[in-house]
């Protein structure tokens, strides 16, 4: 396993994971717990050839129709090559599939990976096809037998590109051979390298037969053995997944299907038990807790022994360890036997050893086998048994139920787990390395070195960018989860400061090359800022900063590795060291910035060239501020941000807290006067700190609505300018037009971006036919510009450079002649002295702080608004705080302006659902502010008993006595004595938190050592209505509103607040998991929590996202293909992007989660609903894992899951995935909520179809209800709720209410779509019918009252029960999906309508083109500012993508 490759030829020897100077992940093996290759990268690809031929079982994963063998042209890279290129048949065969569901349980290796991310990166490769080298892409599958002892011959298809190490990977785990890891594989008694390509070996042909040698173990061998026996022993355990370690995480898709959903037989409906649980029926109060988890008692799976441990008689002593005795274990079997085990080279026996004599020698028989699962399985036979079963469920599990994800995912919610003996377990806890670290040659890892190594690689083609990225996520991956554990170690106290001497919120920790500080404003560095406010919130923002300037990604600025954990109420920052920073002092090694504020500031010219090409990007402004002895300095960011070059020659850049301009909204200046607009709404607000700043979303936001502006205010001009000079035309200026026209070329470009991006986020709206009049003013304004065209050299350059000037001058651009907008970060930073330029131009400094202030009034006046309107439509609603909070983001507005957007969404009662939501959140997040301070000052003893008395008082309206343990009785008598300062502390809390914090930690040390009485049991004091005069104080002085609520009682009442989910909220908030039981909130004698409800506390933390570029790019090319209506080419771009994620993040991630989405429903529109489903299951599986198994992305999955089951014939399992979703969402929001109405009109028809009509009434009523609330009574979801409503009773036989109904869905399509559409047709049909019907029936009843008994037999009422096909295409109704058998006339006429559409935006670009050549003669000037646009981050990105296919579709649906 030696691997000391150094990460320069890591790439050549194609082994991305020994990246770092070490090879770590090779050894990641050792803990290889998933049972999947860990060599592999946790990657479950296949890339075709892999698994196409298993054991006659059929490949299901098909491929897209007609795609099957090559990715035909993928003419959609960035660069905008188009290269054709024909790969191999087998890499493509499974273009789409990426992970096989086959039973084996091989989980293949990614092809495209070419073992293990070789430089020849099979398909991928070929659709860059840049310069790879031909041979590269040679890549051939070949079927090898292997034979190992005691198991009959294996055959396997692998590819020329794997190492042998992958077929290590494959034994370790398969069933038959799962129990061997001390082995090598021979080829004619050749042993093969471990790390050698397939295709490299000799003599290795078709059919070739490789042998399984067992090999003699070593020290390190025998307890890999023991861990991976362990690990297969305890797989079904989700122990690890409540406790949060070796990035496990719970999925339930299977456990609520019942079974794998592929593998069921069609439902005939009659067969179906359709009865909803008491919690899916619409009214449910509080949604029970229990159902989150189904099937917790099982889950375990049979046990196979009571103990496996190593024994307390390790190490061997001397002379035994001469006799080759490695290590000792001792087992307890299920038959209550006891054995202690010796590991020799040979393999393992039992030796005669008692608990309390030590004797090494064989017993008598000694059953010495190589492996110690057959030992095991020789002396206890419910071990064999049980092992089978083990193996049986572990080997049925899908694959994406296995594999570790990228980051952890923590529950707030477990069962009582049982805590077993375990000595791996223990060892893990206790040593300081991460676990399998030991397995490494050169022990603890370098991270600075890693992470900046890994950013230094070549990223110039396609494979080297895949093998870039790979290595990046990798590494950071690894660096998270070593952070997260170093700050947890760091609050349990656990490591030693590195200046145990001072004060304990001022320590500093380094452990496992980490450096660790907390959130306390130490030696009063932010006293002017806001003290520790400011200093609990500068990690975060200086985590935004590194973000951005990773996305930017200059080459030769590095960044420090940054996480940012919160733990038990401590912020902790966690950084990697630049090296040689600890030798000296910081006054030294700073060569850029300041390190007090700007009262001393340099500059160096290197950081000057590195930082302007990033401040390109993110729009920051080079500026010149005066230094201590009165020089000019120049800077290119904020002052605070400081440039240290490292002993390894890097230019780090660090303390990035502010690199986006200040938000004046929220800060108290002498010299600015903000508009009368923000004056009457409260602004300036002053915020505990002075940190607040703009986000970068709202400066491009900003930026893009100026640049239209610029482009109308020009276009006027040029019109009026135009009809001035209607004269003669000569061409003197029309020769440099072209070449100064290249110069504007990036900022069209940039607009073009910033609007692509703009109609991703809001089609809906675009599409709303634009209003007469702005139609008019675009053709007037093409018109214009047409005409200055062909007039540019008449309105001579001159006349030209003057329409330009007044533009910028309208806009306020920086530069008179140029459109230029760039921030200065520091303009209203105190103590820093800038350099004012002349007025007007771009150094003035008025100039800067208008901008800054523009910018701010710009976020309140439209974007706020914007937002609104953009969630008027309710088409992705938010549906939990969280999400709320990213769409927030992603319109560039900070969570401080929570309050406002509250205010204006309590005006409208259409958004009521949204209020709510806000609500929920700043009441959470209030209460999390009081929560971190009251729990800094509780001693470690009595957490447990502080969590639940603080959620006593959260959330219950019962007793809250705080049950204060036996242990405590003595110190009541001293507490008398202390009441009344506790009581003044209180009255502090109110008022300034963090200030109690600290009067307290004088008596409550942040470690928790010697606190006097008084201080330890501060916590008791606190009273729900304590607690919620907080809140409310809180809610005034951050968010400026005012919570109207004294209590959780009055909350619910005023806002319908559950209480089940804000204990989920605030759980998830502050990293508190409960007990999994029904809490009684109502409890009038007990409190409902007591100390042994709380199970757990974790760290919530913050990172960065890597991202994948070049899959980002094929996916939204996708999008665009999708958008235009080219669903086959879009699908193609959607599953070549997958195949890359695959290549840089492995088989789990975020990422890879939406684009299993999209394909899913592309197969569905392109009429393959059985790839679809099988898609959507991965999704649905990869969202629980990833996300959360209650988060709002699941929920949306298993909607469209149920919907494909449904196309499928899976009845029963359609409706027991929409009773999930709808559990799930009532948990997370309660029942008033749009999504919820969609959630029951389908679980409506499908009921219907099944003939349940009383049900399926109860249902619809309410989805009806809600669609009158939420889209208002002419819209028409809600005409066809009435619809369906009028199916259903006509069904039952009430054909009164059905007309009714009915005919208020024919007044709707009148009033909306005119008498001529089909759909008012239909529905007068429908009417017709049904009156009919009535008639018919009235007639029979009368005739039954006049004669007083039957004349005639009543006729049977004709009800048909619909059919399967109505009920299915009702149900794509619902969910905005179209099919393409749509008549030839709307075809055309959809065409027609995207082609205008296009045309609009084509005539916009002409505009802007044209603009661009006048405005380019005007500027004749070399400096044309480029502009860019940086890449959005890529999840507000990916989840503006993701809905991206529901509107192209909605459009005609409607």
């Amino acid at each position: 396993m030696a691997l000391e490759i150094d990460a320069k030829n890591a790439a050549a020897t194609g082994d991305a994971a020994a990246t770092g100077a070490t090879g770590k992940a090779k050894a990641k093996e050792a803990k290889n717990n998933n049972n999947v290759p860990a060599a592999g990268e946790k990657n479950l690809v296949n890339g075709g050839s892999a698994a196409t031929k298993k054991k006659g079982k059929k490949n299901r994963n098909k491929s897209p129709p007609q795609d099957a063998v090559s990715v035909e042209s993928v003419a959609a890279l960035s660069n905008g090559h188009a290269e054709k290129v024909a790969v191999n048949g087998d890499v493509a065969a499974d273009a789409n599939a990426n992970v096989l569901g086959d039973k084996e349980g091989e989980v293949k290796k990614s092809l495209a990976e070419g073992g293990e991310g070789s430089v020849a990166e099979g398909e991928a490769a070929a659709a860059a096809a840049d310069d790879v080298d031909l041979d590269a892409l040679h890549d051939v599958g070949i079927t090898v037998n292997i034979s190992s002892p005691g198991s009959d011959v294996l055959s396997v298809q692998l590819s020329s590109m794997e190492l042998v190490q992958e077929i290590h990977q494959l034994l370790m785990d398969r069933e038959e051979t799962c129990h061997r890891t001390c082995f090598s594989l021979q080829l004619d008694n050749v042993t093969l390298d471990n790390f050698a390509e397939l295709k490299t070996i000799e003599n290795l042909d078709q059919g070739s037969t490789i042998r399984v040698v067992e090999e003699p173990y070593t020290m390190r061998e025998a307890r890999i053995h023991v861990r991976h026996v362990r690990d297969l022993l305890k797989n079904l355990d989700p122990a690890d997944a409540y406790n949060g370690i070796d990035c496990t995480s719970l999925t339930y898709l299977n456990t609520i299907t019942q079974g794998d959903l592929l593998d069921k037989k069609r439902t005939r409906p009659d067969s179906v038990d359709c009865t909803p649980p008491e919690y899916v029926t619409p009214g449910v109060r509080e949604p029970p807790l229990l159902p989150l988890h189904p099937n917790i008692k099982n889950a375990k799976g049979p046990q196979a022994l009571k103990v496996l441990t190593t024994s307390a008689w390790n190490p061997p002593p001397g002379p035994r360890k001469l006799h080759g005795d490695l290590m000792y274990l001792y087992v307890v079997t299920m038959e209550d036997k006891r054995f202690h085990i010796s590991a020799c080279s040979k393999g393992f026996y039992i030796n005669q050893s008692t608990d309390d004599s030590f004797n090494p020698k064989p017993d008598n028989p000694s059953h010495l086998s190589h492996s110690l699962i057959d030992l095991l399985s020789h002396i206890s036979s419910s071990f064999r048994r049980a092992f089978q079963a083990i193996q049986k469920r572990r080997t049925m599990r899908h694959a994406f139920e296995r594999v570790a994800t990228p980051y952890q995912v923590y529950q707030w919610a477990a069962p009582q787990l049982e805590h077993t003996v375990d000595a791996i377990r223990a060892e893990d806890a206790f040593s300081s390395k991460l676990g399998y670290e030991e397995h490494i040659p050169g022990q603890t890892r370098d991270w600075n070195e890693e992470l900046q190594t890994t950013r230094e690689l070549p990223r110039k083609t396609l494979p080297e960018r895949l093998l870039r990225e790979r290595a990046i996520f990798k590494v950071h991956g690894d660096f998270v989860t070593a952070a997260t554990r170093g700050a947890m170690a760091v609050i349990d106290g656990n490591v030693l400061a590195i200046n145990p001497g001072e004060d304990a919120k001022m320590q500093m920790f380094i452990w496992n090359n980490i450096f660790f500080s907390l959130g306390f404003d130490v030696r009063d560095h932010y006293k002017e800022l806001g003290g520790d406010h400011a200093a609990f919130v500068a990690p975060r923002y200086d985590l935004h900063g590194v973000r951005v300037y990773n996305a930017v990604d200059v080459e030769g600025l590095y960044t420090l590795g940054t996480v940012v954990i919160d733990y038990r109420g401590y912020r902790v920052t966690a950084q990697s060291i630049i090296p040689g920073i600890l030798e000296r002092e910081q006054e030294q090694s700073v060569v850029y910035g300041s390190i007090d504020f700007g009262k001393t500031v340099l500059s160096h010219p290197k950081y000057l060239e590195l930082l302007r090409l990033a401040g390109k990007h993110l729009k920051i402004l080079p500026h010149s501020v005066l230094n201590e002895r009165d020089e000019a300095v120049e800077l290119c960011s904020s002052v605070e941000c400081k440039g240290i070059i490292g002993n390894d020659g890097r230019h780090y850049i660090l303390d990035l807290l502010r690199t986006f301009p200040p938000d004046v909204n929220f800060l108290k200046l002498q010299d600015v006067q903000l508009s009368k607009e923000l004056t009457e709404m409260g602004f300036p607000i002053e915020h505990r700190h002075k940190l607040c700043c703009l986000r970068q979303e709202l400066l491009e936001a900003f930026i893009e609505d100026r640049y239209v502006t610029f482009i109308r205010i020009a276009a006027v001009h040029l019109q009026q300018l135009n009809a001035k000079k209607q004269a003669s035309a000569s061409t003197s200026g029309e020769k440099e037009l072209p070449a100064i026209a290249e110069k504007q070329e990036e900022q069209a470009e940039e607009v073009k971006v910033v609007e692509a991006e703009k109609e991703k986020e809001k089609p809906q709206k675009e599409e709303s036919a634009p209003s007469a009049s702005e139609t008019k003013s675009a053709e007037a304004m093409v018109n214009a510009i047409r005409e200055a065209q062909s007039n540019v050299a008449v309105s001579n350059e001159i006349q030209a450079a003057e329409v330009v000037k007044r533009a910028c001058a309208a806009v306020g651009s920086l530069k008179e002649k140029e459109f230029d907008f760039r921030f200065n970060p520091d303009v209203f930073s105190p103590g820093i002295r800038h350099i004012d330029g002349p007025d007007g131009g771009v150094q003035s400094l008025a100039k800067q702080k208008r901008l800054v202030q523009d910018a701010a009034e710009f976020l309140v006046l439209k974007q706020i608004p914007a937002f609104i309107k953009e969630h008027m439509a309710h088409s992705s609603p938010p549906i939990d705080g969280q999400s709320l909070t990213e769409s927030l983001h992603s319109h560039g507005i900070n969570i401080r302006y929570l309050g406002k957007v509250i205010k204006m969404l309590g005006q409208m009662p259409r958004m009521d659902y949204l209020h709510r939501i806000a609500i929920l959140e700043l009441i959470v997040r209030a209460t999390k502010h009081i929560y971190y301070t009251y729990i800094q000052s509780t001693e470690p003893m009595h957490l447990s008993a502080a969590i639940s008395h603080f959620l006593n008082c959260l959330v219950t309206t019962g007793p809250v006595n705080p049950a204060v343990s036996s242990e405590d009785a003595h110190k009541k008598q001293t507490r008398q004595n202390g009441g009344k300062n506790n009581k003044n502390n209180k009255s502090d809390k109110g008022s300034k938190p963090q200030q109690a914090a600290a009067s307290q930690s004088g008596n409550g040390t942040a470690g928790g050592g010697s606190a006097s009485s008084s201080g330890s049991s501060g916590w008791t004091l606190m009273t729900p209505r304590s607690l919620w005069q907080q809140i409310r104080k809180e809610a005034k002085t951050y968010w400026n509103w005012d919570l109207d609520c004294d209590s959780i009682e009055t909350a619910g009442a005023k806002y319908g607040l559950l209480r089940i989910s804000l204990l989920r909220a605030f759980c998830l908030k502050v990293g508190i998991q409960v007990l999994l039981r029904e809490y009684n909130f109502e409890s009038k004698h007990k409190p409902t929590f007591g100390d042994d409800d709380i199970v757990n506390v974790f760290p919530v933390v913050k990172h960065i996202s890597p991202r994948a570029t070049d899959a980002y790019n094929f996916y939204t090319t996708g999008q665009t293909k999708i958008q235009q209506g080219m669903l086959k080419e879009g699908y193609e771009l959607i599953s070549e992007a997958l195949n890359l994620l695959n290549n840089v993040f492995g088989a789990m991630h975020q990422e890879n989660g939406s684009c299993l989405r999209m394909l899913a429903r592309l197969s569905y529109l392109l009429g393959d609903a059985q790839d679809a489903l099988a898609i959507q299951q991965r999704a649905v599986i990869m969202s629980e894992r990833v996300n959360g198994i209650d988060n709002p992305s699941t929920i949306l999955e298993y909607a469209h899951l149920s919907l494909y089951s449904f196309a499928n014939g899976h009845v029963g399992m359609s409706l027991k995935l929409l009773y999930r979703a709808r559990y799930l969402l009532v948990l997370i929001c309660g029942e008033d909520h749009p999504e919820v109405a969609l959630i029951d009109s389908n679980i409506s028809l499908i009921l219907h179809a099944l003939g349940e009509y009383e049900l399926s009434l109860r249902f619809i009523e309410h989805a009806l209800k809600l669609n009158l609330k939420y889209f208002g009574n002419k819209a028409m979801h809600v005409a066809v709720s009435y619809h369906l409503m009028a199916r259903t009773q006509s069904c039952m036989g009430d054909f009164r209410s059905a007309l009714n109904n009915e005919k208020e869905t024919y007044s709707i399509y009148k009033s909306q779509l005119g008498e001529k559409h089909e759909k008012t047709r239909e529905s007068a049909e429908c009417l017709r019918l049904l009156t009919h019907e009535a008639v018919a029936l009235q007639r029979k009843m009368n005739d039954i009252y006049s004669n007083g008994k039957l004349t005639s037999d009543l006729p049977p009422i004709h009800i048909t029960p619909p059919s399967m096909g109505s009920v299915l295409e009702m149900l794509n109704t619902i969910n905005g999906i179209l099919f393409v058998h749509i008549s030839q006339k709307d075809i055309v006429k959809v065409r027609s309508e995207i082609e205008k559409h296009l045309k609009t935006n084509t005539e916009e670009n002409e505009i802007t083109d044209a603009l661009k050549t006048i405005v380019a003669s005007a500027n004749n000037n070399d400096n044309a500012s480029e502009t860019e646009q940086p890449k959005e981050d890529a999840n507000a990105a990916t989840s503006q993508l993701t809905n991206g296919s529901e509107e192209a579709t909605t459009t005609a649906s409607s």
